[in-house]
């Protein structure tokens, strides 16, 4: 006869075989995503996440909360996702940053091979914004006061290796022109120094800020889109203002850490694109000059290794030291 303790530790073993195969089963998700933007609300990473978590939650039958870890030139949040468990459950939302940072950063503590890519969640171009004291009404205007008077200029970013900063490096590269440079925890939080006019220009998207040019908070100089867009038809390209062939855009996207088991990244992608395929968030990008972007995981990958190489050839020309 087995003794006592024979049997009690069988039966535990069975309890947890038991509970291992009813976890290997389970269907994801069973409680609440978390998506983890690093920069600070009201930017187009925070405002087209929302947007986008309250649709996928619809397909994914459970909460997706969205949560801001602004910081370290968005490093804080993306470090944070990258440490967290592999399981589906805490994922990041932010831009081609995430791509960018490593080639300016000498320890970003994280690398472009620790997060899978799940798809994009909204691409748009740039406004060229300034404050409406300032007297600029055109690229032009813009650029021959910087050559005049550089000291008394500046431009705001989220951060050194932002996709914003090396979109306005470019331009003031292309320009001939060399101006402070002002880092903000997320483009959002420079608008108002920006409207005041503490700080003279910002790339913002179209997709954050189209709504302050129609009222009239800030005022567009250029979109950095090939052809205008149609959110705000009357603001030239960058292209049409002499600098031919200029042209940058903010993608967003959403990523897990690498190790997340692959059916559950399908799973998340599965509701990503029913979101952007939805007729709401169709017409509010639209409105607001956004546009959506289906693909699979893998071509976000792709996508993404391709720009890797964009952003390592264009931070070498633009001569940024690592800091």
């Amino acid at each position: 006869m087995k003794s006592w303790s024979t049997r009690v530790l069988s039966g535990f073993c069975l309890c947890m075989s038991v509970a291992a195969q009813a976890q290997a089963t389970e269907v994801f998700p069973v409680r609440p995503i978390r998506i983890v933007v690093p920069s600070a609300p009201g930017g187009l990473a925070d405002l087209a996440t929302r947007m986008v978590a309250q649709k996928m939650s619809e397909s994914l039958g459970q909460p997706v909360v969205v949560e801001n870890r602004a910081g370290a030139d968005t490093m804080l949040g993306v470090r944070f996702v990258k440490s967290s468990p592999a399981d589906g459950y805490t994922l990041l939302a932010t831009s081609e940053s995430v791509v960018a940072l490593p080639f300016v950063k000498q320890d970003p503590g994280y690398e472009l091979k620790d997060f899978a890519g799940i798809g994009v969640i909204a691409r748009s171009p740039w406004l060229m914004l300034v404050g409406p004291g300032q007297p600029d009404r055109s690229v032009a205007d813009f650029v021959a006061r910087a050559k005049a008077r550089p000291a008394d200029m500046s431009f705001a970013s989220g951060g050194v290796g932002t996709t914003p900063y090396l979109a306005e490096q470019m331009l003031l590269q292309r320009a001939g022109v060399q101006l402070l440079h002002v880092p903000y925890k997320g483009i959002a939080a420079a608008i108002p120094d920006v409207i005041s006019g503490r700080v003279t220009m910002v790339f913002d998207a179209t997709g954050s800020s189209s709504s302050k040019v129609r009222s009239g908070q800030l005022r567009a100089l250029a979109v950095t889109s090939t052809v205008r867009n149609p959110a705000l038809p009357d603001v030239p390209t960058v292209a049409e203002q002499g600098m031919p062939g200029f042209s940058s855009y903010a993608t967003i996207g959403l990523f897990a850490p690498v190790a997340t088991p692959r059916e559950v990244v399908v799973r998340i992608s599965g509701a990503l694109q029913a979101a952007i395929a939805s007729r709401e968030i169709r017409e509010r990008y639209l409105a607001e000059g956004s546009e959506t972007v289906a693909g699979t995981p893998e071509e976000f990958d792709e996508y993404l290794r391709r720009q890797s190489v964009e952003f390592g050839k264009l931070t070498s020309d633009l001569a940024l030291q690592k800091q």
